[in-house]
């Protein structure tokens, strides 16, 4: 069953030369998807616009039947946060908030969440899963970029999300972690009927994935050598 939808995307930046067209993208359900493509083709911006984060130019995105780019601010806002697990390249961690406390952000923030005591106990099972338990109590600047990064993944992950986005998940990792995040990507898909769209450039792990798109043939544009 198709999940994820796109049709006629023009993406665009204010001031900017960039423009992307994405004639047609499905992505079916449980799937678990590589985005591949050389830097500046618009990997993060497609993201950011299946996320709702910003607007297409033109153009739909349907998820589980919502026309997410029909939604208000608010009402993205809200779908993003119950609904997306989003793994930023840049992590996106509040720096003046401990390291369990940007884990549970989510449930703060968001008041169609609930927050019970399972939900702490689930922050502290996936920070030992991603051998992070011993840094809940530390702020972001004290972390490494691998450290920030696996708790950038539990957060994501917290909310047992419909569809997963993870924008260079193993980027910072060593071998042994990058197999680790794997394996939780994909059990998360597998435990709760998710889907999982991963931007990477790490070629050696497609193989591990249903299906890679390389954003030139999603575009149409002649495949670059870089």
């Amino acid at each position: 069953m198709t999940i994820l939808e796109l049709s006629q995307l023009e993406i665009r930046y204010p001031h900017d030369e960039f423009h992307l067209n994405v004639p047609s993208l499905q992505v079916e359900s449980r799937e678990k998807v590589a985005l591949i493509g050389p830097s500046g083709s618009g990997k993060t911006s497609l993201m950011n616009v299946i996320a709702g984060i910003m607007l297409p130019e033109a153009g739909e995105v349907h998820f589980d039947g919502i026309k997410v780019n029909a939604l208000s601010d608010s009402e993205r806002r809200q779908f993003r946060l119950s609904r997306i697990g989003f793994i930023f390249q840049d992590f996106g961690l509040i720096n003046y908030l401990s390291a369990l406390d940007n884990i549970l952000h989510t449930y703060r923030i968001n008041p169609a969440l609930q927050f019970k005591k399972s939900v702490i106990e689930r922050a502290h099972s996936l920070a030992a899963s991603l051998g992070v338990s011993s840094l809940l109590h530390k702020f972001p600047h004290t972390l490494s970029q691998g450290e920030k990064q696996r708790l950038a993944i539990c957060r994501a992950l917290l909310t047992q999300p419909q569809l997963i986005l993870a924008d260079e998940a193993t980027g910072n990792l060593d071998p042994a972690n990058k197999n680790k995040i794997l394996e939780k990507l994909f059990s998360a898909v597998d435990e709760h009927n998710a889907t999982l769209v991963v931007v990477t450039h790490d070629h050696a792990l497609l193989s591990h994935f249903d299906r890679t798109i390389h954003m030139d043939d999603l575009t149409g544009r002649a495949r670059s050598h870089a």
